[in-house]
Formats: structure tokens, C-alpha cells, sequence
């Protein structure tokens, strides 16, 4: 086997002249797992394994079984079989569609928490260079993916497809789940048999990519899947907008073909000579535990490999003024609300929309976006007089901006019509409000100025702790005013470029700040924007019984620290559905906990239990934003009950959170076998949040083994509509 130290002199080399091939195996692997390639003869790159982690005779043991012989690794149009669906499709300047990449060289470097493999590939008759990433960290199973494509053509070359990666999947009884969804009804797993055909997966949104369906998937090799136990393999594509995932099944009985990458429709690429072009990521995992097992390698990955800002840290308890007062914002209701939540126990405020505008106050959603100045005649003492209130309070302040967009209505839109994005000789499409449009973030201008609204405003107000950054516009006019004619394709992945360069600015000045990624709700959870962000408003829909239903699905991919879960008033809005106190309590509990209401239309019930809640939270909060989460009953199984449970990593602390989905007199109620503790222990539970005016159920304060809650499980009583129950559980 060839080793060979790149240089950047050898990287130009690449561009004129063909090397001999390379062969042999490229074994990446993490704690758990072995993912195992293999170049032959004539330098075609091959999957050969993925799966449980081999040693190394095993992996030469794989030539044995002929597994040398494996799929593809990344196909290419015209070089594989023509039946295949390409993961690469390049049209040369010469008019030539095929693309023939062989490996010339494999590197790999060691990093503190990862291997990373660089594969280089050349095509022998076109000077176009493609680079396949694997960063395989030693950390948590996890390997991420990702190309370069060089163009060493005198000429411009298009790419017609690009995706981040591909996966051979072996046959059997297969199935897929994905995330299917809708504004206030996010994150609905949809699992089924993998069955012949073509899956395609697409969002067409432009600025946000999870609303409909999310760019995450996961396949389970054992049947249909489990939640602890079984073989699934869970994919993330970390991108923040267009995308497609495709799941080929048609011509190979012995593998499924999963690949995933940036949409291709209306994005060619135009890629300049000596221009390098990058994909997104696709972070793989593998677990023998079941669906949470998939869910806590990612989210251990998230929350301590940067794929969440700030992902190891907990974060506050808040009031958000919005379900509370809409756009009804003045400065004593501000400092009221402030009062509320401190004496319930809370740490945050955070002022929502309705603060802002000098010529157009903003009173509803038709007007202001983009007038970041406050509106004196709401805020007399500004937002400065805000802070100081809360400082006082020894509370943290935070507020709601939607920098990326403007209304037509505004001084913004009437200096700057060409910020938008547009379309030549066509009538503006128009959201929110009927007046709302995207800035054209491929615009540096137009970054600058997002980044000041956020830099304007810390400089300014140096106390803000926590923004919410919102963004309720989806990219309806396809045309920018900075991109030239014959690059307009690029809209897409340009506009995502901006974006990313200026929260990178503005993480570099303000790396402390706290600021959620807010989009319509859950439009925008997401691993590509998720580096700068450290949490996400889960969804618009705040009815607790349809957030159990939500947050379940989320959980599959994000972590619990992320999820802002806010105990919510009663009817709820959107629903009309009345739910008690302790059950909107009870399911905010089981991530990051928060309220938006209005306080002071409370009962004195609802106040004395929130207290509560706030109070048995704290001392959990550690465990329940940062530990293993295991899903045990689901809300899609027909039970009527919904559970999960979080452990710390020594399994000597637990939290168990039940919720009825379904009542009917004389209705079975499942023992809720727990998972995840350790069976050689004993573990107190105590029970949290009870009821205000009821005793602790029977069960409190018994000592029972890890090996009976585990399998024998626990005889909870739910025995009502939207009852509800928290446990934590401490080994003695």
C-alpha cells in the first residue's frame, strides 16, 4: 500500500498529469464501528463494509468473503453502470457528460478527537480533481463525509450533481425512516419497507429546509425498528438549505443505495477554471441499539464536536413575551413580565417582535422588518432601560430580531429595493403579512448589514444575553441582483453561503451570546446552521399534547438542550385543546424549559405549579439537557402513553418522564420498562412536580433494582386525559 504526504505542489500536479493508481484498503474507524473501502486494479473506489468495528484480521478477512468486490463509493455518471443513479455528474467544457474518477492517493492525518482520510481522485482524460473527505472520530461513532470537486479545465465545467455522499446499504428486511412534517406539525416519523423504486426526499423552501421534511434519515437492517435494540444505521445531511435524499432500490438485490447532497434542480453549478467547489457534510452513525441509540450518538456529537454552539453547556429557564402579548410590547408590561418570572424562579426574559420602528412602528406583520431602531414611543428608556430592569432583578435579557428580512413597508425596502431578492420583469411574490420579503444575502452589502443589526444592537446594550433570530420567509423570488445572468443557479447555495459567513462574523465577536434559531418554529433545525446556534424554537405549535408528538420526533436527531420547550397558556390558540397545568408542565420539563404567557392571567394553580416545576428542574437540569436520552413507549404505538427517560453516563442518576396520549375507560395501560440503568444497582425514585392540592403517588421514595425497572418496569398511574408523571431515580 502506497503512503504519499500531499503537498500543495502535488495537489497542482493532480490538474495536469494522470498518477498510477492506488490500491488497497482505507479502513476508517470509530469506537463501535468500522466503515472499510477498498480501491482495485484499476482505482475504482469500493464500499466494502459498515457496520460493527473489525479487527484487522477481520478486515482482511472481508477479500475472503468477497466483499472486495463491493459497491461503488461514490458513482459517477457514465463510469459505473448506466442502471445506477450517480452521486457526481459533470458536464466538461468540451460538451462530455461522463466522468471516470480513480484514486491516486489516500492521506491521513491524526487530530486530537479524529482521523481524517483524504481520498484524491482523478479523471485520466479530464483534468478535474474530486476529493473525498472521512473525518472518523475517536469520540463518539461518528463519521462525517463531504467532496471537492477542482476544475483544471481551460474552461468552465457545470456540475449537474454533487452530492456529499452515497451508502451501500445491504438488502434484507429493510426499513427507512424519515421526518415528514408541516408548519405547527413538525418531525412526524414515517417508517416503511424499503421497497423497489426510487425514494425521493426534496425541499423546494430555498431558506429553510425542514418544515415539510427534514434532511435526516435512518434505516433499520433488522426488521421494523426498535427504539433499544436492533441494527440501524441514521444519516444527517448538514446543510441549511435546498437538499435532496435518495433511496435507490431498483437494480441491486443485494444493497440499497441512500444518497444524499444538495438539490440539484435549478442549482448547476458553474465551476470557474481553478475553482474549488465544497459539499456540505453527511455525518453517518451506526448503532446495535436501536433507534436512541442512533439518537445519542448524535446527539453526544452535537453537543461536544461543535455541531452545537456551545453544545456542552445547559441553558436558562425564560419567559418570551410573545404568546403572551403578541405585538403589544410597551416598557412597564416589559418590566411586569420581568417580575413574574423571577418570582416563579425563572433566569430569562426575552422581548419578542413588536419593539422597533422610527417611521413605521411595527404594531403587526405588514410593516418595519428591516427598521432595526426603537420604537421610544412603546420603550421610552430604549432597550438600555430594559437590562438595567432586569439586572436589577438579577435576571438576563434577551430580544427578537429577523435580520434576514424585510417588509415592503419600511425605510429599509424604500433606500435599498435592490437588497431583495428579485425576479427581472416579474410582480413581487410577498409572505408574511403580504409585504414580506428575503434580503439577498448573496449580497457582501447586505451581509454587512445583517451583521450590524446584531452588532449595532450588543454594542449598543452589552447586557443583551440571548437573541432569538426568527425567520418566517421562505425564498419565493429566484433572482438575486448581485449574481451575474448565467450564474442565477447558484441563488440557492449562494444565499446559504452568506448567511453562514455572517454568523461566523458574528460568532467571532460574540461567542458567549446565546441566540436560538427560530424559523416559523422548526423550519430550520437543522445541522447546517446549528454550529451558531445554541438552541431552536422546536415549533410554533406550543399545545402540549401535539409537542409530545413533536419533540418525539425532533429527539430522533437533535439534542435536548437545543429543544426550547415552553409551557404554553390553556385553550391553546391553534388547537382550542384544554390541557391541565401540570401536563404542559410536565412535557416543557423534558427539555429546555421555558414559559410564554402572560403571567398575570394565571391562577393562582398555574403560578404555584410552574414554581414547582422551575424548583424540582434545576437540580436535574444537567441530566435531562445533557443526558442519554431513551426513548421507551412512543406516542405513534397505539399504547396511549408516550415515554422516554435520560441517564448520565455512569447510569447512577435518571429521570423518567410518562404522558397519556389516549384514555378510555377500562383501558390497558403498559409497565413502562425503563432502560439504560445499570441492573447490578438499587435506585430511589422520587417523584417531581406534583400535583398542587395532591400527594406523591405511591411509588415515591421506593427503592427498587435497575435489573426489575428494566425488566419488569413500572405500573404508573395515568389513568386520565392528559395525565402525566416525572420521576428522577438515584442509585444508592
Amino acid at each position: 500500500m502506497k503512503k504519499t504526504i500531499l503537498t500543495t505542489a502535488f495537489f497542482s500536479l493532480l490538474t495536469f498529469t494522470h498518477m498510477s493508481a492506488w490500491q488497497g484498503n482505507i479502513v476508517l474507524n470509530t469506537p463501535a464501528t468500522s466503515m472499510v473501502l477498498f480501491a482495485d486494479e484499476s482505482g475504482l473506489l469500493r464500499q466494502s463494509y459498515f457496520g460493527e468495528r473489525l479487527t484487522e484480521q477481520e478486515t482482511e478477512q472481508l477479500r475472503a468473503v468477497g466483499m472486495e468486490t463491493g459497491q461503488p463509493v461514490y458513482p459517477a455518471f457514465g463510469q459505473n453502470d448506466m442502471l445506477d443513479l450517480p452521486a457526481i455528474q459533470v458536464l466538461h467544457s468540451d460538451g462530455q457528460y461522463t466522468f471516470y474518477p480513480t484514486v491516486d492517493d489516500v492521506v491521513t492525518t491524526q487530530h486530537d478527537h479524529y482521523r481524517l482520510t483524504t481520498i484524491v481522485m482523478t479523471d485520466k482524460k479530464y483534468p478535474v480533481t474530486l476529493k473525498l473527505f472521512y473525518k472518523a472520530y475517536s469520540t463518539v461513532d461518528m463519521i462525517e463525509t463531504w467532496t471537492e470537486i477542482t476544475n483544471g479545465e481551460k474552461k468552465a465545467v457545470t456540475l449537474k450533481r454533487y452530492d456529499s455522499g452515497h451508502l451501500a446499504i445491504p438488502q434484507g428486511d429493510l426499513y427507512m425512516v424519515h421526518m415528514h412534517g408541516n408548519w405547527s406539525a413538525e418531525t412526524t416519523p414515517t417508517v416503511e419497507p424499503v421497497m423497489p423504486g426510487l425514494k425521493v426526499i426534496r425541499n423546494t423552501d430555498g431558506a429553510r429546509n425542514a418544515h415539510t421534511d427534514s434532511p435526516e434519515m435512518m434505516f433499520a437492517l433488522d426488521g421494523k425498528p426498535q427504539e433499544n435494540s436492533g441494527r440501524v444505521i441514521g444519516a444527517a445531511l448538514c446543510w441549511s438549505g435546498n437538499y435532496e435524499l435518495r433511496v435507490n432500490n431498483s437494480s441491486d438485490n443485494r444493497f440499497a443505495h441512500f444518497f444524499a447532497g444538495i438539490d440539484p434542480n435549478t442549482t448547476e453549478y458553474i465551476l470557474e477554471p481553478k475553482e474549488t467547489f465544497t459539499t456540505p457534510k453527511l455525518a453517518i452513525t451506526m448503532s446495535h441499539e436501536g433507534m436512541s441509540g442512533v439518537s445519542r450518538n448524535f446527539h453526544r456529537w452535537a453537543r461536544y464536536e461543535g455541531w452545537l454552539h456551545q453544545g456542552d453547556k445547559t441553558r436558562d429557564i425564560l419567559l418570551n413575551s410573545w404568546e403572551g402579548v403578541y405585538f403589544d410590547i410597551n416598557e412597564q408590561g416589559m418590566f411586569q413580565m420581568m417580575e413574574d418570572i423571577k418570582e416563579m424562579g425563572g433566569e430569562l426574559f426575552v422581548m419578542d417582535d413588536g419593539w422597533f420602528g422610527e417611521k413605521y412602528p411595527r404594531n403587526n406583520d405588514t410593516t418595519t422588518l428591516g427598521d432595526w431602531m426603537v420604537d421610544k414611543t412603546k420603550l421610552p428608556g430604549g432597550v438600555a432601560a430594559l437590562t438595567t430592569k432586569a439586572k436589577s432583578l438579577g435576571l438576563k435579557f434577551g430580544i427578537w430580531i429577523e435580520p434576514e428580512s424585510a417588509n415592503t413597508t419600511s425605510e429599509l425596502f424604500e433606500k435599498h429595493p435592490d437588497w431583495v431578492l428579485r425576479e427581472k420583469n416579474r410582480d413581487l411574490k410577498l409572505g408574511r403579512g403580504g409585504t414580506q420579503l428575503l434580503l439577498d444575502l448573496c449580497n457582501p452589502k447586505v451581509q454587512d448589514f445583517v451583521f450590524h443589526v446584531v452588532d449595532d444592537l450588543m454594542t449598543a446594550n452589552p447586557d443583551i444575553a440571548y437573541i432569538k433570530w426568527d425567520a418566517n420567509c421562505s425564498l419565493q423570488n429566484f433572482g438575486s441582483n448581485y449574481l451575474p445572468a448565467n450564474k442565477q443557479s447558484h441563488l440557492y447555495i449562494e444565499y446559504h453561503r452568506g448567511l453562514i459567513k455572517t454568523l461566523e462574523r458574528i460568532r467571532e465577536k460574540y461567542p458567549q451570546l446565546v441566540i436560538q434559531d427560530c424559523s416559523s418554529g422548526g423550519g430550520r433545525v437543522n445541522y447546517g446552521l446549528l454550529p451558531y446556534f445554541e438552541e431552536f424554537w422546536t415549533s410554533d405549535n406550543n399545545d402540549p399534547y401535539q409537542r409530545v408528538f413533536i419533540q418525539w420526533g425532533t429527539s430522533y436527531f437533535f439534542p435536548s438542550n437545543a429543544m426550547a420547550q415552553h409551557i404554553a397558556h390553556s385553550p391553546y390558540w391553534n388547537t382550542g385543546r384544554t390541557t391541565p397545568i401540570k401536563y404542559r408542565t410536565d412535557v416543557a420539563m423534558s427539555g429546555r424549559l421555558g414559559i410564554e404567557l402572560q403571567p398575570r392571567k394565571m391562577s393562582d394553580e398555574e403560578r404555584e405549579q410552574c414554581r414547582r416545576a422551575i424548583a424540582d428542574y434545576k437540580p436535574l437540569r444537567n441530566l435531562i439537557q445533557l443526558g442519554n436520552i431513551y426513548r421507551l413507549i412512543s406516542p405513534y404505538d397505539g399504547q396511549g402513553i408516550a415515554s422516554l427517560m435520560y441517564t448520565n453516563d455512569d447510569k447512577t442518576q435518571a429521570v423518567l418522564f410518562a404522558h397519556r396520549i389516549q384514555f378510555l375507560y377500562n383501558i390497558k395501560t403498559p409497565r413502562i420498562r425503563l432502560a439504560g440503568l445499570d441492573a447490578n444497582k438499587n435506585y430511589r425514585l422520587r417523584e417531581l412536580n406534583i400535583k398542587v392540592g395532591e400527594q406523591p403517588s405511591a411509588l415515591n421514595d421506593k427503592v427498587i433494582s435497575g435489573k426489575l425497572l428494566m425488566e419488569q418496569g413500572l405500573p404508573l398511574v395515568l389513568h386520565k386525559d392528559y395525565s402525566s408523571c416525572v420521576f428522577s431515580l438515584t442509585a444508592e
